[in-house]
């Protein structure tokens, strides 16, 4: 286990990742490339996921985080007063792996990072590309305590799992088959933290529809959510709801999420892993022209969004393409997905009412956002409802 004291390890991740904030460490360079060949991600994508992750692993975001959910750092070295609990201390869980996802670029580092912040033994199963353990190897040579007890090796699958029996915890990421073929090799009483299929949508209130100015940066922001990461992760935005009888129609709005695509696909040029993503989108924009329902897309069909598809039909799941929907009201939104069987991990929404809150509860959905952040978390969010460090110690209470 981990020895040094844990504002120590807080110290090291921040330089770490002061480190890899900067675009010309050599390091990080090789990161993205790998990261971009793996994906098929442009540069620029991957630059902005690597800035939106290393930008928030500071030192104050880090402490605030420990404090809150354990109530103090200081437990993390010793007993210490609690303010209203006895003192107490908690202890690192022992060793946990980290199971790295496909698509999501560096997923597995906040929670490895938080627990080495716990001081435990930590294993990530990382990606062809390496990152995760790039990263902790500069967190190492920053603290050399940490070196024998912070380890990333590759993840083979179904030849690693029977590996997972000999870890205290796993945390893991992938669809719901493969959370529960890892959750199949856990040795009782080992925890499991899984990360399984969710998705993101928006609802977008008539009363945040004031006129052009509002409707471009809600569209400018909904483009965004979608375009980043090729619409692959529970953070892509996969439905948007969008209430009639606003200032501005849902037809015109969704006129201006058209051009904001199109300007979002310039910054962020598209993915080339999957040569037949094109052609599947120019598929779909042919079925929405058969049913005579309005698309915009551009000639080379690398983005799509269609207004009012049938509700009879899911999410269109493919990467630049978007549904939107004109409702009445928030009920309608929750009845669609519902009636789908989508699940939430978050909901960008415009407009400040309560029974767009509402809307997010009925849905389980981890967190509320506004538009154009659903792919920039803040550190300290619930990802999937659950708490970043609490999960990783066991507490030792004294009450004498």
């Amino acid at each position: 286990m981990i020895k040094a004291p844990a504002r120590a390890v807080v110290g090291a991740i921040d330089a770490a990742a002061v480190a890899w904030s900067d675009a010309r460490f050599e390091p990080r360079i090789r990161a993205r490339d790998a990261v971009a060949l793996r994906t098929g991600y442009s540069p620029p994508m991957v630059d902005y996921a690597f800035d939106r992750l290393f930008g928030s692993l500071r030192r104050n975001s880090i402490e605030r985080i420990i404090e809150d959910e354990l109530g103090s750092l200081d437990v993390l070295d010793g007993f210490a007063q609690r303010c209203g609990r006895p003192r107490a201390t908690a202890l690192s869980i022992g060793r946990v792996c980290v199971v790295s996802s496909r698509t999501t670029i560096g997923v597995a580092i906040v929670p490895a990072v938080f627990a080495i912040c716990a001081k435990c033994d930590v294993l990530v199963k990382d990606r062809e590309d390496g990152l995760a353990g790039a990263f902790l190897e500069t967190i190492a040579a920053t603290l050399p305590e940490i070196r024998d007890t912070v380890a990333a090796r590759p993840w083979n699958g179904d030849q690693d799992a029977g590996t997972l029996r000999n870890f205290d915890m796993v945390v893991a990421f992938g669809n719901n088959a493969t959370l529960a073929k890892i959750s199949a090799n856990l040795v009782y009483p080992a925890r499991m933290v899984g990360y399984g299929t969710k998705a993101s949508a928006g609802y977008v209130a008539r009363d945040a529809l004031t006129g052009e100015d509002a409707a471009r940066v809600i569209a400018e922001g909904a483009a965004r959510d979608l375009i980043l990461y090729e619409s692959e992760g529970c953070l892509s935005l996969h439905a948007l709801f969008v209430e009639e009888g606003g200032t501005i129609g849902t037809q015109e709005f969704a006129r201006y999420v058209a051009a904001a695509l199109h300007d979002a696909a310039g910054e962020f040029p598209s993915a080339l892993r999957d040569p037949s993503t094109p052609a599947r989108r120019a598929a779909a924009r042919e079925l929405a022209a058969f049913r005579g329902e309005q698309y915009f897309s551009d000639s080379g069909a690398q983005y799509l969004a269609v207004l009012d598809p049938p509700r009879t039909s899911p999410p269109f799941f493919l990467a630049r393409t978007l549904g939107i929907h004109g409702v009445e009201r928030p009920a309608d939104a929750a009845e669609y997905l519902e009636r789908h069987g989508i699940e939430l991990e978050a909901l960008a929404i415009a407009g400040n009412r309560s029974d767009l809150r509402e809307l997010a509860v009925r849905m389980r959905a981890a967190r509320v956002a506004a538009f154009g952040t659903l792919q920039a978390p803040p550190l300290g969010v619930f990802h999937g409802g659950r708490p970043r460090i609490a999960e990783f110690v066991r507490w030792i209470g004294d009450e004498t």
